[in-house]
């Protein structure tokens, strides 16, 4: 498989669903999403508590089993493609109890490249440590996760997945539970990674936040309820589909 250019679009979107259900003891979580996420975009994937949105990105990485669907990374099936993908997991699936320090697990990130059996050299750990000054981390690299706060170990998960180089990123609620300080630095170097090229897809929860940072939005309970440009998408009648309750009480959020 030949590498992905930032410089020229993409041939095939970066992210390709269609038809995915997921089940769990025979009852739906997921049914019959048809998504795609344009290329260069900075996307959000709302909805309510319980609405599939982790089990989405889980099932479309296959960390999940899927019911039924296709997946596609820029056309082509995860397994041929692993390596224009990298993925940020909510914090609370680590065990940051694993006695390893911050510069280490950004390391992590460029095995990829490496394969197993050959192991991370210098210039690998000056890209990690490239990646932890991007985040913020940079005084942090010899500090062991366990004694990290939890922005904190934000951060050094986003930087292990800068250090992947993919150019399709997929983050599973990285400003839940953090500091403001922690978010607007998260949300800073998502732009950042937009605006070179790269197609960000972000499990969000805050729905005052999407308007102002997201190009493109999907609204999601269970079944897509829309997808596209965050301008025509995230409307009160949208929303309403989506988490229920009357319109007025959500039209503030809509555009």
């Amino acid at each position: 498989m030949s590498a992905i250019s930032l410089t020229e679009p993409a041939a095939f979107p970066p992210l390709f669903i269609r038809d995915l259900t997921v089940a769990y003891d025979n009852k739906p979580v997921l049914w019959d999403v048809d998504l795609d996420v344009p290329d260069g975009s900075l996307m959000a994937v709302i909805g309510p508590n319980g609405a599939g949105k982790s089990t989405l990105i889980k099932s479309a990485l296959g960390l999940t089993p899927r019911a039924a669907g296709t997946v596609r990374i820029f056309g082509e099936d995860l397994r041929l493609n692993r390596r224009a993908v990298a993925y940020v997991p909510q914090r609370s699936g680590v065990d940051w109890d694993f006695p390893t320090d911050a510069l280490d697990v950004v390391t992590m990130g460029t095995y990829g490249r490496l394969g197993w059996l050959r192991p991370p050299g210098r210039r690998e750990r000056e890209k990690a440590m490239e990646c932890l000054e991007m985040v913020g981390m940079a005084d942090f690299a010899r500090r062991q996760i366990s004694r990290l706060s939890g922005g904190q170990q934000q951060r050094v998960f986003l930087a292990r997945a800068l250090a992947q180089d993919a150019r399709l990123l997929i983050m599973d609620e990285p400003m839940a539970g953090v500091d403001a300080t922690t978010e607007a630095a998260v949300l800073s170097i998502l732009h950042s990674l937009r605006d070179q090229g790269r197609t960000v897809l972000v499990v969000h929860h805050d729905l005052e936040t999407v308007a102002d940072h997201f190009d493109h939005v999907a609204l999601l309970n269970v079944k897509l309820i829309a997808a596209g440009a965050t301008a025509q998408t995230l409307t009160a009648e949208n929303l309403a589909l989506a988490y229920g309750g009357g319109m007025a009480a959500l039209a503030k959020w809509a555009r």
